[in-house]
């Protein structure tokens, strides 16, 4: 099974709730990047994006390139949610190769437990692909990562 981890895009600055928070222009363009990496190079059967909109319209970009994909909305894979949780959730669904979109800090903490390590900080719009037999913390292994332009 793959788990591919995707980080949304750049919002704009806190200007209203960080849930209503929009992909600014270089936003777009880097999960159009990053969903063109993913999608060359990978088959997804099912995507799960976060209830935030950044998140749905990063997701955007990946169904634009694959409209038949099913999709469902995780609603515990927000930034404070708790990463344990939302690993065994996760665990739960049925697919050889799911792509998750959501936010910093849970991204990296998912991640971290799927290897056994550290949380490494993801970069905006960022892709990391894990292998495993099954979902269970330290039983994954990244095997491919992708970082589209960023702004600094």
């Amino acid at each position: 099974m793959k788990i591919i981890l995707v980080r949304h895009g750049q919002a704009e600055n806190d200007t209203r709730p960080d849930s209503a928070r929009q992909l600014t222009d270089l936003g777009r363009e880097q999960a159009a990047q990053t969903a063109e990496f993913v999608m060359t190079r990978y088959q997804p059967d099912q995507f799960i994006v976060s209830p935030y909109d950044r998140a749905q319209q990063t997701l955007a970009a990946f169904q634009a390139c694959a409209p038949t994909v099913p999709f469902d909305i995780l609603d515990n894979i927000t930034p404070a949610d708790d990463a344990h949780q939302a690993l065994i959730d996760l665990g739960h669904i049925e697919a050889e190769c799911l792509v998750v979109v959501c936010h910093m800090s849970i991204v990296a903490h998912i991640a971290g437990l799927l290897i056994g390590e550290y949380p490494e900080s993801f970069a905006l719009a960022e892709a990391r692909v894990f292998e495993m037999d099954f979902v269970m913390a330290g039983m994954a292994r990244e095997t491919d990562r992708f970082v589209p332009k960023q702004p600094y």
